[in-house]
């Protein structure tokens, strides 16, 4: 019997996020400890009249690959990789764990290779094309779990219902509620379109960017569950000044703290951490990742807590974030690169501000337009 919530989300995903049509290609990813989840959504795929096709981890695969790989071996990807990049329809990626620390022994090199692979970037770059034409869809969803719970400070019953309410599934028609989402976000977009330059204002922070000629893209449940943020490529050689990120970045279950750092004409030309700092330089040191591939704002004030999970944290409202590396197509964004890494800032902090074209339009978390 299927859990009526995981149902509940499945449909969101089928419905909604993905608009899943019959004879579309969809593959489902995720660890095996969401079993119960990935058999929602196959069911829900299937009844979608779609073909699914399922690709499941297991348990310490990963780790057990990082470590006994070779170079060779590290660098390797799959024409079948490419081949589902190339052709499928849909991607649906759960994201759960059952050790979110299982990678802190690994060289931090070794992750970095991986990571950093050409063929992997050439996947990146196939799949984010297809994504810019409207070829392609894709979406983000999380299965509460207990190493997440751990990360949140949270027993498993009280996350599940942190999720199920950041997801707005503990609403009766949450496909509704999303477009209510999308319809409010929009106004923010429309505005945020027609702005030439964004300046941040806030603790150790006075970063300027160019957004000239850049989309702004509604996020509203559409690629992530949770959602509620609006985001852009910045033009690649425009970021100047400095900024400190009051949330630890979390990368491969290793915290790095206090991250800060100095822009030069799109570069970042001082890194430091105050934990970290050997992992940060060498994810730095993977080609164009000195680059800010994403600016972004999260606008989702249901999510009231830090819980060391990206897929949550980023859409915090009143907070933004910075990706290093990679930049969505969609948006304009031309920087190319293996990695795309978000970081936190805290917005709510007396004092910070963001400055569009010189207009004062968020302020200590809130907006002003």
């Amino acid at each position: 019997m299927i859990n009526p919530l995981h149902e509940k989300l499945a449909k969101l995903v089928i419905e909604y996020s993905l608009e899943v049509e019959k004879g579309q290609r969809i593959i489902i990813m995720g660890p095996s400890n969401a079993e119960e989840l990935l058999r929602a959504i196959y069911m829900e795929v299937v009844k979608a009249g779609a073909h699914p096709m399922l690709e499941v981890e297991l348990e310490g695969a990963q780790e057990l690959f990082l470590k006994y790989a070779s170079e060779e071996q590290l660098l390797y990807v799959d024409n079948l990789e490419r081949l589902v990049r190339k052709e499928f329809d849909g991607f649906i990626v759960i994201r759960s764990d059952y050790n979110t620390r299982k990678l802190s022994t690994i060289d931090p090199k070794l992750i970095a290779t991986y990571k950093g692979a050409p063929a992997r970037k050439e996947l990146r770059d196939i799949f984010e094309s297809r994504v810019a034409k409207g070829e392609l869809k894709w979406t983000l969803i999380p299965f509460p779990c207990h190493a997440y719970a751990q990360e949140a400070n949270m027993d498993l019953f009280s996350y599940s219902e942190f999720v199920e309410k950041a997801l707005l599934l503990d609403k009766e028609n949450p496909v509704e509620e999303w477009r209510k989402v999308e319809k409010e976000q929009e106004k923010i977009v429309d505005y945020l379109n027609k702005v030439e330059e964004i300046h941040v204002i806030g603790e150790d922070t006075d970063l300027t960017l160019s957004v000239k000629g850049r989309t702004w893209i509604n996020c509203c449940g559409r690629l992530n569950l949770p959602d509620g943020e609006v985001f852009t490529g910045p033009v690649e050689d425009s970021v100047n000044g400095h900024i400190r990120f009051t949330f630890p970045g979390i990368y491969a279950g290793n915290e790095i703290e206090n991250i800060y750092f100095e822009f030069k004409d799109g570069d970042v030309v001082r890194a430091t951490a105050d934990k970290g700092e050997e992992l940060l330089n060498e994810l730095l040191d993977i080609e164009n990742a000195r680059r800010l591939g994403e600016f972004a704002v999260g606008t989702n004030y249901g999510i009231t807590q830090f819980t060391k999970n990206i897929l949550f944290d980023e859409k915090i409202g009143g907070t933004l974030h910075c990706a290093i590396g990679l930049g969505f197509k969609q948006t304009g964004s031309k920087n190319m690169c293996a990695l795309h890494w978000d970081i936190l800032k805290d917005m709510r902090i007396p004092g910070s501000q963001i400055f569009a074209d010189d207009k004062l339009i968020y302020e200590e978390g809130k907006w002003m337009i």
